[in-house]
């Protein structure tokens, strides 16, 4: 199977704020300056990867859906995630809710939520082996 190669970098600029660039030159700001601000003035690195698990399969679905020509509105995810209390702070679970509106076939939704999660959505199925994944949805008109 062929591979796609994809770098990222991540800039240190003090204390435990960094700037991080994504494949294509985009940046975020990721954590905090403690010294001189207590508080977070950027995401949070386990943020991001649930944020990744839900920006992954909402491209999967919309995608899904639109091909199906489905009169998908609106769509958003929200995502839980269970975490060990001990570092390393391991995750051990995520749930996905997928709020639909529209009036939208519910078989069509499911297939497209199963096939993002079960065959499509990299990060999912990067973490499915050690991270337990579920999801479930409302449909609002």
């Amino acid at each position: 199977m062929a591979t796609i190669s994809s770098t990222v970098s991540l800039k240190w600029i003090s204390a435990t704020l960094m700037a991080g660039m994504d494949s294509r030159g985009r940046t975020i700001v990721i954590g905090a300056d403690r010294e001189s601000q207590p508080e977070w003035l950027g995401l949070k690195a386990s943020d991001l990867l649930m944020l990744a698990a839900a920006s992954c399969s909402t491209y999967d679905v919309a995608s899904i859906m639109q091909k199906q020509r489905e009169p998908l509105e609106d769509l958003t995810v929200t995502c839980t995630g269970e975490q060990d209390t001990e570092p390393p702070n391991t995750f051990k679970s995520l749930h996905l809710h997928y709020h639909v509106k529209g009036a939208v076939s519910r078989e069509k939704l499911e297939r497209a939520i199963n096939l993002s999660e079960d065959k499509y959505c990299s990060v999912i199925n990067t973490l499915r082996p050690t991270v337990t994944i579920t999801h479930d949805y409302e449909i609002s008109n």
